[in-house]
């Protein structure tokens, strides 16, 4: 006959213990947001020669994908066009929950005399094209608060957006974030 094994429920618990630390573990671990550009305004067109600035609105869905809630402070996104700066958009200072999405507007103003100076035979021909590539980059720095414990973070994030010109509509994007967490 084979032998009697002893039943342990100190070894049950700590066996019990172990795996559920490791599903927490794997369960929080840091996931890099989501951001997705879903619709642009023209909020103000200021034509005082040569001066040509235009004002538009962002509308940004972001999601958070994480088991902790993040607080960030303001930031500048930059907004460029053929590599040059063309504008900024500003992150007003917030909090977002923990797995949630919101909707971020974000004030963006666009220095038409910048465009005018260095792009504007490429403008024009993305007018009568209809398509416009713009380029964004934003680093947001905050705090992530996980139980007693809050976590520096930066997320870098770079979008590359294909736009109407005429009718301001998102054609097409592709958005890539990078999330670091500072554990000390």
């Amino acid at each position: 006959m084979g032998k009697k094994v002893k039943w342990s429920w100190t070894s049950a618990l700590i066996g019990a213990a172990s795996a559920a630390a490791a599903t927490a573990v794997f369960l929080a671990r840091p996931k890099d947001p989501t951001f997705h550009l879903v619709s642009i305004g023209l909020t103000s067109f200021k034509l005082n020669p040569p001066v040509l600035d235009a004002e538009l609105l962002l509308t940004v869905h972001v999601t958070n994908p994480n088991v902790a809630p993040v607080h960030y402070p303001s930031a500048t996104v930059s907004i460029l066009y053929g590599g040059s700066p063309l504008g900024t958009a500003d992150v007003a200072a917030g909090s977002q929950p923990p797995r949630s999405c919101r909707l971020l507007r974000l004030p963006a103003r666009l220095d038409g005399l910048e465009l005018a100076r260095r792009h504007a035979g490429r403008f024009f021909a993305d007018v009568a094209r209809r398509e416009m590539v713009l380029d964004a980059e934003v680093d947001l720095a905050g705090v992530a608060r996980l139980l007693w414990w809050d976590h520096r973070f930066r997320v870098h994030v770079e979008s590359h957006v294909t736009v109407d010109p005429v009718f301001l509509d998102v054609i097409e994007q592709e958005n890539r974030s990078e999330l670091e967490v500072f554990l000390a």
